[in-house]
């Protein structure tokens, strides 16, 4: 594997990760899943992986981007900002 097909994968696995972590709280939400828990339950667990296991692939990206054209190295990580600020976003916003 070469490293712009890793540079590839690792700018797009993070804003999927986002995404999915918004698509468990909107699950949350949407269903009931798990509201009744007094403590933590799957959806926060699964939430909080898809969170903080971005952080890897968000490193590999830095290091195997092509720093001489800046703005397609940065444009991956503005759509993961702004999908994981939805993530979060609807997370704080539902108070779950």
């Amino acid at each position: 594997m070469n490293a712009r097909r890793i540079n590839r994968i690792s700018a797009i696995m993070p804003i999927v990760m986002s995404l999915l972590a918004l698509g468990t709280v909107l699950a949350v939400v949407t269903t009931g899943w798990q509201r009744h828990l007094k403590n933590e339950g799957t959806a926060a667990h699964l939430f909080q992986l898809l969170i903080v296991l971005q952080v890897p692939f968000i490193l590999t990206f830095l290091s195997t981007a092509n720093w001489r054209r800046i703005g397609q190295a940065l444009k991956p990580l503005g759509f993961q900002i702004i999908a994981a600020g939805f993530a979060l976003g609807a997370l704080a916003y539902f108070k779950l």
